[in-house]
């Protein structure tokens, strides 16, 4: 029996939740999902000048991405425009004792500023939200860490990471809209897209 997917209004993103591991067929949740979201007459996947996969045609309505960090990955998928963007990143939790190091070499100057200025209690967090943030946009964007963190800009906004400046075709940072994926403690990751506001829903992949 085809496995069955919520319905995707596009005024929604979809994130799913996955268990990972270095074994290949891992990656068969992936697959299942993409199918199922996709429909059976989708076309094959095609991949763009940085490797990025994407449907092509009319059925780049139905953007989608994944990220996976030690045993757990997400998978994120909404539909707009042909073309649409998404992408998504997520990073276990675990000591960075060169955090702010690793900022002042890959962020921004103010960002790193902001990082700074944090208790150090609060400094791995916050580089986490950045860095998944940063990743989520370049991922739905194809250009990779290659494209540059530092061209990606945020601002922190209380307990939100509003995009401030982003460079080159990326941009404009207005046109992005990030938010932080809720999941459970030692996991921090963030999702991206380009377009107008949705709301999030993040599911379980059943086991």
């Amino acid at each position: 029996m085809p496995f069955a997917v919520p319905n995707l209004p596009h005024a929604e993103i979809h994130v799913w939740r996955l268990p990972w591991s270095t074994d290949a067929a891992e990656a068969a949740p992936f697959r299942t999902l993409l199918a199922a979201y996709a429909g059976p007459d989708a076309p094959e996947v095609a991949r763009g000048e940085h490797g990025k996969p994407h449907f092509p045609g009319a059925a780049g309505m139905l953007g989608f991405s994944w990220s996976h960090s030690q045993d757990t990955a997400l998978f994120a998928v909404g539909r707009g425009p042909v073309g649409f963007e998404v992408g998504v990143d997520v990073e276990r939790v675990r000591p960075r004792a060169r955090a702010i190091e690793l900022a002042r070499r890959f962020f921004a100057p103010d960002e790193t500023a902001w990082l700074q200025g944090l208790g150090d209690v609060h400094v791995l967090g916050a580089f986490l939200a950045l860095w998944t943030a940063k990743e989520a946009v370049l991922k739905a964007h194809g250009g990779g860490l290659s494209y540059g963190l530092h061209r990606v800009a945020f601002a922190p906004d209380g307990s939100y990471l509003a995009p401030r400046s982003f460079d080159g075709d990326v941009g404009p940072a207005e046109a992005w809209r990030v938010a932080q994926v809720p999941l459970e403690a030692g996991l921090v990751g963030s999702v991206a897209w380009r377009g107008e506001p949705r709301s999030v829903r993040v599911f379980t992949f059943p086991l």
